[in-house]
């Protein structure tokens, strides 16, 4: 199916990006899909930063990044767009915090991390305010792995007015990796990895006491899993499974598990079932069609009615732009 039309759960293939990228950071801002630094095919970090206009289907160049990276956070703020952490190079996580402006078409150093780390988690708080030209949002960035290949468990957050970052109460979990999403006034932590091992925390930390509550854990030991959430409730979907005290011999294997918990009643998580598409209306599973072209490790974001998946390895680095149509006539 072409870009041009679509119906509620079809795929729409996309111009390829211009540059082959695995772990790129992505954004979506007022009708414009960013794509920023990841790996390349000689597995080294890129610099380059592509925009697809998703009206007219092209792909424009932008100025490179300041700081090559692969495995950043990214933030829109208004019309800027925030690229946290990441690793560079020689394979180092990054303290380098940089916002492209988009009216501008040029980049803009940041106040750096308080420590450097790649696999940060970022949520957004706040409005953009068009007369002024200005955000009174707030960008919190929690976790990450640092120098030392250690998980962190520093929360910060960034004021950009005053473009500093400002400490908050640690994690009780340190991790990188992890799902993150607002809900409320909370923001909860899903997941994540230690070193090669999952995290089966489930936190929030409410932003108006400053104080972190622990949920019921993951009842499954999944890295890489998806996380959703959709009237009130979390899902973790999926995933590599991998060895516990239980099963401590056995082999990682991907699994087709999904597990919900609910916000409101605080119910125990507990394993649903497993295929593609969970009706909340219907209340079943629903197959979906496949995607055009198979891969992993690819980045995701949702942008309006549509999922796009980018790029991934498939017998190398792909450029593939695909988006799943969420709803009818888009």
């Amino acid at each position: 199916m072409s870009a041009g039309g679509g119906r509620a759960f079809a795929w729409q293939v996309f111009p390829p990006m211009p540059t082959c990228r695995v772990y790129g950071t992505v954004a979506h801002q007022d009708g414009h899909l960013l794509v920023l630094g990841g790996c390349g095919r000689a597995g080294l970090p890129l610099d380059t930063a592509e925009t697809l206009d998703m009206a007219s289907h092209t792909w424009l160049a932008l100025a490179p990044l300041p700081t090559a990276r692969a495995g950043a956070a990214a933030v829109v703020l208004g019309k800027q767009v925030l690229v946290v952490g990441g690793v560079d190079e020689v394979q180092s996580p990054v303290a380098a915090v940089e916002a492209f402006l988009m009216d501008e078409g040029r980049w803009e150093r940041r106040a750096t991390l308080p420590q450097a780390a790649m696999g940060v988690a970022t949520v957004e708080r706040g409005e953009w305010r068009p007369k002024e030209g200005t955000s009174d949002g707030m960008v919190y960035a929690l976790g990450g792995m640092g120098p030392d290949t250690a998980p962190q468990a520093q929360v910060c957050v960034y004021e950009p007015r005053r473009d500093c970052w400002l400490s908050l109460p640690s994690m009780p979990t340190p991790c990188y990796g992890a799902s993150t999403f607002l809900h409320g006034n909370k923001i909860y932590v899903l997941g994540g990895r230690q070193g090669k091992l999952p995290v089966t925390a489930f936190e929030a930390f409410d932003l108006e006491a400053r104080t972190w509550t622990r949920h019921p854990s993951l009842p499954s030991r999944r890295a890489f899993a998806g996380c959703a959430m959709a009237e009130g409730s979390v899902f973790s979907l999926g995933g590599l499974q991998q060895p516990g005290p239980h099963n401590f011999y056995s082999r990682p294997h991907f699994v087709n598990t999904v597990e919900m918990f609910d916000l409101e009643h605080g119910n125990q998580p507990c394993p649903l079932g497993s295929v593609e598409s969970f009706s909340l209306a219907r209340r079943r599973w629903e197959a979906l069609p496949a995607m055009p072209t198979a891969r992993c490790s690819c980045s995701s974001l949702q942008a309006g009615p549509r999922l796009f998946v980018i790029g991934g390895v498939a017998q190398g680095p792909s450029q593939a732009v695909e988006a799943l149509c969420l709803r009818d006539g888009v």
